[in-house]
């Protein structure tokens, strides 16, 4: 397991990260992602820490705030040091019917904060992230709540999730001119199924030295090499949760070409579609979530494997995104200037 620097902090995160949306369960959406009682949980987090996990991120939306408490409690079961660990959590989504229930204001932040505080059992949150945008607080108000949490040392960093390129420009340029905390990452879907993070947001993060957390690195499973043109498992989340939006003729064309690659090296198709994440630049470090213990030990074997130029070029050429406006034209006049 590597430990890579999480943003423009001194902070080290491993290359894999453990997702906790599996833990809990609950109605709906929650029921089909995951269901995992207590002792599966404890043996979760076990197997992650054995393995090098010291990144561990979970949301106070998660199964209705189960999964913080189950994460809790199995870093108490198990006598983990929390101050070995980086514990993330994120607030954003309705907690309760109220009109005030949900979103980025000053009042629902603060409130959350320690509700997570206490459902997690801890005095501290590592790292604190906005889960999504918030059409109608001001990032200045949001950011303002996050800077009294940094203050008063309830959280240490502060991080976003799901937010166009513009919302984090934005928010940066606040936080500057405010001097506010800033943001030091990025939790983004990304994949080799679905690159548009490429687009605006990856040289974004580069430029402004921002770590990126990658979820659903497997697209909801259509990249665990299950799938086919023909045919699904039956316990698959996406055959009742069919998420993230997927163009799958293109993924299955990429999956084509992960299969030999994954044979010749004697590995799965899971870990190469993680490892060809590990091996991107942008990347501090790939979440991964389970089910089963199984799925776990596969996905951190992910860390050893090696993609060579030549299987990078492949499965760049197969999945890369086609050409979009301004990006070719600022292709095209750099060149003079690059060279």
């Amino acid at each position: 397991m590597k430990y890579n620097i999480l943003g423009n902090t001194g902070l080290k995160v491993s290359e894999l990260c453990l997702g906790t949306m599996t833990f809990g369960g609950g109605d709906g959406m929650w029921k089909a992602i995951g269901q995992l009682p207590q002792k599966e949980v404890n043996e979760i987090v076990k197997l992650s820490t054995d393995g090098g996990i010291n990144f561990i991120d979970t949301a106070n939306v998660y199964s209705e705030g189960i999964s913080e408490q189950m994460t809790g409690k199995a870093i108490k079961d198990l006598g983990l040091n929390r101050h070995d660990l980086v514990i993330a959590t994120k607030v954003r989504g309705k907690m309760n019917e109220g009109p005030n229930g949900s979103g980025l204001t000053k009042k629902h932040i603060l409130q959350q904060a320690d509700e997570s505080l206490k459902r997690l059992g801890m005095d501290y949150i590592d790292l604190y992230q906005i889960h999504g945008f918030d059409p109608i607080t001001p990032f200045e108000e949001t950011l303002a709540a996050l800077d009294n949490l940094v203050s008063s040392g309830k959280v240490r960093y502060i991080g976003c999730s799901n937010l166009a390129a513009w919302h984090i420009m934005k928010a940066l340029s606040v936080s500057e001119r405010e001097r506010f905390v800033k943001f030091i990452s990025l939790q983004a879907y990304y994949t080799i199924a679905g690159r548009d993070l490429e687009r605006e947001i990856v040289p974004l993060l580069l430029d402004q030295k921002l770590g990126l957390m990658v979820w659903s690195p497997l697209a909801g499973g259509l990249l665990s090499g299950k799938f086919d043109r023909n045919s699904s498992p039956e316990d698959s989340r996406r055959v009742n949760f069919d998420f993230p939006p997927v163009n799958k003729d293109k993924a299955f064309d990429i999956v084509d070409v992960m299969r030999p690659i994954a044979e010749s090296k004697g590995v799965s198709v899971a870990q190469i579609a993680l490892a060809w994440l590990l091996h991107q630049k942008v990347v501090s470090s790939v979440i991964i979530g389970a089910k089963k213990v199984s799925q776990l030990e596969d996905n951190l074997k992910a860390v050893d494997v090696k993609l060579t130029e030549a299987e990078l070029f492949n499965l760049d050429e197969v999945s890369k995104l086609p050409a979009e406006y301004p990006g070719w034209m600022i292709e095209r006049q750099g060149g003079d200037r690059r060279a």
